[in-house]
């Protein structure tokens, strides 16, 4: 019970400060470096996802859980002084009234505008396939032990890595949609093959290429959300995206457990693979370009 009301704060937080985040980044960096700048980001947080159980397994180990949660919470106090050291510049809020009002605004927006539509259904497509792939890979790494299972994660950080550097040159070539059409086949294919094969070293092969896949995907799905939606509804439009991909996962990941545990996870996984693609046919119907407005402060100059 404990830890349930813990992990029911720990997201409670996360819902408040994930779009007033993601909301700001106009104000920090320029029109130009935007998509880069979206791609990083999902980068650092995936690497950081990938890597921190790992080294907070080895803190486990050595100091006890206790330590592990101080040293966590310790972590946050960078973010807290950078917010507190940021000179923001002074603007003047677009729209003032109570917060009611601003959410039923904000949700009205969300339902009617089909721009917002568009990447609502691709991120909800794509996260409740996807879920899978990192739910039921502690089952597929048991063999190898929670070294193992560490360094699967990594390999998997490593590939968001490695896919934030190639991102760029991708998107040069290929329309987002493509680059989301490409990605979603590879990490699809990539997680059909994690119910298949049992030697560590494939393993860590497949979750790099998970990785890389995964990063091209959502920086891609990042960039829509920001810019789906005027200045002044951007962290309003946010929070709508960012409970679609995380209810997607969490709603998805129950899915693939019940699914494993009734036939086996390869078939679960199998079963994964098969709705990321069929879930690509909203690419034609459901495009993510070609919908950008303007990319600026969520609140204008006096």
């Amino acid at each position: 019970m404990d830890a349930a009301f813990f992990h029911i704060c720990a997201w409670a937080g996360s819902g408040d400060n994930d779009p007033a985040w993601q909301a700001i980044t106009p104000e920090v960096i320029s029109p130009e470096r935007h998509a880069p700048a979206v791609a990083l980001n999902s980068v650092g947080f995936n690497v950081a996802r990938a890597v921190g159980p790992a080294i907070g397994g080895l803190v486990i180990a050595a100091a006890g859980a206790g330590v592990d949660f101080l040293i966590n919470a310790v972590c946050f106090l960078g973010v807290i002084f950078f917010l507190y050291r940021w000179k923001r510049p002074h603007f003047e809020a677009l729209e003032t009234g109570r917060v009611r009002d601003a959410m039923m605004t904000g949700l009205r927006y969300a339902r009617g505008a089909p721009v917002v539509r568009c990447v609502l259904i691709r991120t909800a497509a794509f996260s409740i396939g996807a879920s899978a792939l990192l739910a039921l890979l502690p089952i597929v790494a048991r063999p190898h032990g929670a070294t193992g299972y560490g360094l699967l994660l990594g390999s998997f950080g490593l590939g968001a890595l490695a896919g934030g550097a190639v991102l760029p040159r991708m998107k040069s070539r290929l329309s987002v949609d493509g680059v989301v059409a490409f990605a979603i086949v590879v990490f699809a294919g990539m997680i059909f093959a994690t119910g298949r094969v049992q030697s560590f070293g494939w393993l860590s092969l497949i979750l790099f290429i998970s990785g890389t896949a995964w990063i091209g995907i959502l920086a891609c799905l990042n960039v829509a959300a920001q810019t789906m939606s005027p200045p002044h509804l951007r962290a309003r439009a946010l929070s709508v995206y960012i409970l679609v991909l995380q209810g997607g996962m969490a709603g998805g990941s129950a899915l693939w457990g019940a699914v494993a545990n009734r036939l086996g996870v390869p078939t679960a996984l199998m079963c994964s693979a098969a709705a990321l693609v069929v879930g690509l046919v909203a690419v034609r119907r459901y495009r993510l370009n070609g919908y950008e407005v303007e990319f600026a402060p969520a609140v204008v100059h006096e």
